[in-house]
């Protein structure tokens, strides 16, 4: 057998039985055994569709549905989309992009992963996984919602329509939206805070567990367990309904809800731009967050997905489906909501800002009471909360494989040996998520839920994708990453990505991180202030993931010996294999950005 037919058998057996094109650089080159047994132990997706289904599924979730469209009614309506479209060119799909590069190419999770291209930043690993599973312990909670609405929603009417129940305040409820001038709350509003939350009133008095939130949580939990306890296997087969439901459901509630009068109404509001927006900081803060949140960048979940690919697979294709799926969701489910918005504000006789809401209010609050006036309203209800259903799974699937994936790259012999079986890891992790969210379903669980979303998803998230970003395209190099791709691929990706890696995605994400710190505000529900402690206890849950960042690389620089800058230089040297062979890369594949870097330094 000649050197090009034994390349051509390894990379058979490397991507799974699939043909992929090597290079004339690479011709000359075998593939390692060591390359070719972690290629072929790793399980992968059934198929190709398996894979897109599940990270659309994860970038579309319950923030398309509620975050997207306040930030646009909140940040300048249609003018909102220049800032966000912005980022998800310049920073959503390039890095999108990134991310499926290092995770199919690797076929590890984020902490390994990371690791190896950038040993000094292996710490960025370590802090994906921790923020995707605090967020998973809190994200399972709105589930725990949307079950309750949905069970409650068979009814010959909808409970959160009347004011005669015991939950509401006399003298002080209506029976629709009425308006903001008023002392009155309506009675979809007093559902969900008396009824739903039973809240009290701060984070300071937790009232004890709504133990029927409890019982949602847990049944919540093993709707999860079930989903993903065979790993990709069985969760590539669920997407196939979660991913896809949602979207028959948005689009009929369009169609309805554009025949209802005044919906055009609260769809103009929702599309008119409001320029002088554009020039605060913080509508561009919220765009790059609300990118990054809905697309799962920095969260380890889209590496975590793509290395269970085969080696092959067109990763840019993927890239560019997800984005665009994701971003078309958002504008939809914007769409499905101002024009009910509309409605209510025709029926009321208000104006369609005193309808609008922030935060999961948006869907649990303004939503029920505008499919309560709908027509056949017992087929809507049940429809749109097992909607919300769905959407909130997909995701959660994603962020509770993050941790499972790192388990078993980290001590995956030992644990598995351990548990006897992989599907008791999966359980001792969602019992483990099930605990920590308990204090979610108490009486001040609100509370809690708002201030870890914020400190999470807001302040923790730009930070770690500031720091991958440095790891990834200036500390690894666009010239490296480059040519990952074109070992894949077959072809180098164009200019428009090599140009966003290495200056304008770095750039931007610089100055929003820069922005959010010198435009920071505390967190709050409404107009509720939390105290200091509470505030305290929310860096807290920062640090929890960021703080891994700075110990990884002090703990990396210690391990090397020399000076400090030969420790530092030492410690910024990838360990991946780039070359065929095992080796590392070619002279003409080095970082001139960073010797350029380190020389200033010395």
């Amino acid at each position: 057998m000649t050197t090009t037919e034994a390349t051509t058998a390894n990379s058979k057996g490397a991507s799974g039985g699939q043909d992929y094109a090597l290079t004339p650089l690479h011709q000359s080159k075998m593939i390692t055994a060591s390359s070719v047994h972690a290629l072929t132990q790793r399980p992968t997706w059934s198929g190709r569709l398996d894979f897109i289904l599940a990270t659309v599924g994860y970038a579309v979730g319950l923030g398309n549905v509620w975050r997207f469209p306040y930030l646009c009614y909140s940040s300048g309506g249609g003018a909102f989309m220049v800032p966000y479209l912005t980022m998800v060119l310049l920073c959503g799909i390039p890095l999108l992009f990134m991310e499926f590069s290092i995770g199919q190419y690797t076929r590890l999770g984020p902490v390994h992963a990371l690791a190896k291209i950038c040993p000094l930043l292996k710490g960025v690993g370590v802090a994906t996984v921790v923020i995707s599973f605090v967020f998973s312990t809190y994200y399972n909670v709105l589930m725990s919602w949307a079950l309750y609405y949905f069970f409650n929603s068979f009814g010959a009417t909808l409970p959160w329509t009347s004011c005669n129940n015991t939950w509401n305040e006399v003298g002080n409820c209506s029976s629709g939206f009425p308006g903001n001038s008023t002392h009155l709350q309506s009675a979809s509003q007093q559902f969900f805070d008396h009824r739903l939350l039973e809240k009290t009133k701060g984070i300071e008095e937790s009232g004890g567990i709504r133990w029927e939130l409890f019982g949602y949580l847990i049944l919540s939990w093993v709707i999860v367990y079930f989903c993903i306890f065979k790993g990709v296997k069985s969760t590539g087969k669920v997407v196939y309904f979660t991913a896809v439901f949602p979207y028959f459901i948005l689009i009929a509630l369009l169609i309805n809800n554009a025949q209802l009068p005044g919906a055009k109404d609260g769809i103009l509001y929702f599309v008119t731009p409001v320029w002088g927006k554009l020039f605060e900081v913080k509508v561009w803060v919220n765009a790059a967050a609300q990118v990054f949140n809905s697309a799962g960048i920095a969260f380890g979940s889209m590496i975590s997905m793509a290395s269970y690919n085969k080696f092959n697979n067109n990763i840019l294709r993927d890239a560019l489906i997800v984005s665009f799926t994701n971003s078309f969701t958002s504008i939809l489910a914007g769409f499905v909501i101002f024009s009910a918005i509309g409605y209510m504000a025709h029926v009321h006789n208000l104006p369609v800002e005193n309808i609008a809401t922030d935060g999961p209010g948006l869907v649990f609050v303004v939503y029920p009471e505008v499919l309560s006036t709908m027509p056949v309203f017992q087929l809507w209800a049940p429809l749109f909360f097992f909607m919300l259903l769905c959407l909130g799974l997909d995701s959660q699937f994603a962020t509770v494989e993050v941790a499972i994936t790192f388990i078993k790259d980290e001590f995956g012999p030992q644990v598995l040996r351990f548990l006897k079986r992989e599907e008791l890891l999966t359980m001792v992790m969602c019992i483990i998520g099930f605990i920590l969210g308990i204090p979610h379903v108490t009486k001040g669980g609100i509370y809690v839920f708002q201030l870890m979303d914020h400190y999470t998803a807001v302040v923790s998230l730009v930070f770690l994708a500031f720091f991958e970003v440095v790891a990834v395209c200036w500390i690894f190099g666009v010239p490296r990453l480059s040519f990952m791709v074109k070992r894949m691929q077959g072809k180098n990706p164009n200019i428009y990505f090599r140009v966003c890696w290495l200056l304008l995605s770095p750039l931007l994400v610089l100055c929003i991180l820069i922005s959010s710190i010198v435009y920071y505000t505390p967190a709050h529900y409404g107009e509720y202030s939390y105290p200091g402690w509470a505030e305290g206890v929310g860096w807290c849950v920062s640090l929890v993931s960021i703080v891994w960042i700075p110990l990884g690389a002090i703990q990396e620089i210690n391990r090397h010996k020399g000076s400090l800058l030969l420790r530092l230089k030492t410690a910024m040297i990838p360990t991946i294999d780039l070359n065929a062979d095992g080796s590392l890369p070619d002279q003409n594949l080095e970082n001139p950005a960073l010797e350029t870097m380190l020389t200033l330094v010395a």
